[in-house]
């Protein structure tokens, strides 16, 4: 009796080994079938190439955009508000439109922060059938909303700064020197908080420093403060509130090149279509390089599409492991045809 059980135990563990063993077969060649498609329809998509190098790239960056990071953004937010309210009223009471202009201009890295802090959060949604590239270019959009702003209100303030200089008002230099103390306090603390994820991030790194140029112009508007107390110059205030309006126009200026060509999908910095296609044109079956397109999907991340004229379908793997290696694109898609387009136009 006992040595049929153990028949009947081997014969079902045989059985169930041929059935797994069949199922795996069967799923394998799901599998072989699912590629096979993807070759027939002549496309080489990023995804199926890159997905060891996307876990990699997961793991291997110190994202500064997670959730310690984003409750010291909260915190910076809140201090440069409280700073630039408390700024404000000491300049109305002072009578300093340079104290004015640099509460301004902490109220706008106040709102920077907070556009990063909203961006992230809905950066952080899925890709959906309307948004199939993600949510992350909220980002752009809300720098140059931001940039519109803080040019705006940089002219208003060399405006205000120029009147003063030719109908200077009195000022009180006491009031304005201790406000401009704590506001030197609160800004360099805000840098330091900021400095936490600068090397992580360019978000972080430009509200480093911003929140370092600040801490300067607090330093300026004391030294106003002091020029009144001890020269009786009141119009000195005029002349560093122009100083900081010049340093936001600037600003603004500066950062509306990089923002449109982003939004605009033109060509990423640093890189170049013709360098990238020769490249290409060196790997082995690869015979041309056409219709080319490259574009920032957002601040982080870089697109790449191209037709590629090539005997072997499998080049379409060679090209995107090059555009990974050398160029550092993850997302591309490669059109692998057998002969050049005989339209003019591809599409």
């Amino acid at each position: 009796m006992k040595n049929n059980n153990n028949n009947n135990k081997k014969e079902n563990s045989t059985e169930a080994a041929r059935h797994a063993e069949k199922h795996s077969h069967e799923s394998h060649k799901g599998s072989d079938a699912c590629v096979s498609c993807s070759h027939e329809h002549g496309h080489s998509e990023s995804h199926l190439f890159s997905n060891k190098h996307h876990h990699r790239h997961q793991h291997g960056h110190n994202h500064a955009a997670n959730e310690k990071t984003i409750k010291g953004l909260i915190i910076a937010f809140i201090i440069n508000m409280l700073l630039s309210l408390a700024e404000i009223a000491g300049g109305i009471i002072g009578g300093s439109i340079a104290l004015i202009a640099d509460a301004l201009h902490n109220a706008f890295d106040a709102f920077s922060i907070l556009i990063a802090v909203i961006a992230y959060k809905i950066g952080k949604k899925n890709p959906d059938d309307e948004y199939t590239f993600g949510y992350k270019r909220a980002e752009t959009i809300g720098g140059f909303i931001n940039l519109i702003l803080l040019f705006v209100s940089g002219l208003y303030l060399m405006c205000e700064g120029i009147g003063r200089l030719f109908k200077p008002e009195e000022i009180n230099g006491s009031l304005i020197i201790w406000i401009s103390v704590i506001a030197l306090i609160i800004d360099a603390a805000t840098a330091k908080l900021s400095h936490s994820g600068a090397h992580g991030s360019s978000n972080m790194k430009m509200l480093f420093i911003h929140n370092l140029a600040d801490a300067f112009g607090s330093i300026g508007v004391i030294a106003s403060g002091l020029c009144v107390i001890y020269l009786g110059w009141n119009f000195i205030d005029g002349i560093v509130a122009i100083l900081i309006a010049a340093y936001m126009i600037s600003q603004a200026i500066v950062s509306f090149k990089p923002i449109m060509k982003i939004l605009m999908n033109a060509m990423p910095e640093g890189l170049s279509a013709d360098a990238i296609k020769s490249e290409l044109l060196q790997i082995k079956g690869v015979k041309d390089i056409h219709h080319i397109h490259i574009w920032n999907i957002d601040e982080g991340r870089i697109a790449f599409a191209c037709h590629a004229v090539a005997a072997d379908i499998k080049a379409g793997e060679l090209i995107k492991q090059a555009l990974n290696e050398k160029f550092s694109i993850e997302h591309s898609t490669i059109q692998i045809e057998t002969d050049r387009c005989a339209c003019d136009i591809c599409c």
